[in-house]
């Protein structure tokens, strides 16, 4: 059993006394945890995670991905049939993206998507009984950076706990990095990122950092880069003398 958030818990454990910080009292669950009538059943090893205002997770080291609807991914285009794209996001099964899932897609207008492309989609349907669906839009009809990723780049796999590690606020990773270097990065939550540097060294650099972040505090982190930054500055320097 465990009555708070950064508890250690197991599969079969059961939640009590969780809190939200607003006055609906609604908790929504997600990933390791189900409910079981007025139950929260743990289903998967980790630490209970919260986020205001009331949302609980089970943040476990994995890298199996698991769709969950809402959840941005990074996909690779594996075929197109008809108006549908099927990508391979590392799940278990293929999802599938329509064209008309684009910002200002039509039927005359259709989107330049390619078998090979690397896509940024979100997941609007990961029902385990229904086909898993990707779009590229928001509510609003809008991309918001979701789309097919161009221009080149470096895409890797990290473990989903390094995903959500790097995108929490509370890391301090992504902006300190930034603060001298300039650099596009997307972040799947299935355990893909891709990252583009001004150059190769500088992207090579930001993988460095990352990769190496996935243990460390918010301290160790700022030490990390510091050196890191150093050594690429160091490494400029040299080349052009």
């Amino acid at each position: 059993m465990a009555d708070s958030t950064n508890d250690v818990v197991m599969p079969g454990d059961v939640l009590h006394n969780l809190k939200t910080s607003d006055t609906s009292g609604k908790i929504v669950i997600g990933p390791g945890l189900r409910r079981d009538s007025d139950n929260i059943i743990v289903t998967k090893p980790g630490v209970v995670r919260f986020k205001d205002p009331n949302i609980y997770w089970v943040d476990c080291y994995q890298k199996r991905y698991v769709p969950a609807r809402g959840e941005s991914v990074i996909g690779i285009v594996t075929m197109k049939a008809g108006d549908i794209f099927k990508l391979d996001v590392g799940a278990s099964e293929q999802a599938t993206l329509s064209f008309l899932s684009f910002e200002g897609a039509t039927k005359k207008n259709r989107p330049n998507c390619k078998v090979g492309d690397i896509v940024y989609a979100k997941f609007a349907v990961a029902n385990k009984d229904m086909e898993r669906e990707l779009v590229c839009i928001g509510s609003n009809g809008k991309s918001g950076g979701l789309g097919v990723i161009k221009g080149g780049g470096l895409l890797f796999h990290s473990s989903l706990y390094l995903c959500r590690k790097i995108l929490s606020p509370d890391c301090v990773l992504l902006k300190t990095l930034g603060r001298s270097m300039p650099y596009e990065i997307a972040i799947g939550m299935n355990g893909r990122i891709w990252i583009k540097g001004r150059s190769a060294g500088e992207a090579i650099a930001i993988y460095n950092g990352i990769t190496c972040a996935e243990h460390m505090d918010n301290e160790q982190i700022k030490v990390m880069c510091k050196k890191l930054l150093d050594a690429l500055a160091g490494f400029a320097s040299f080349g052009a003398d």
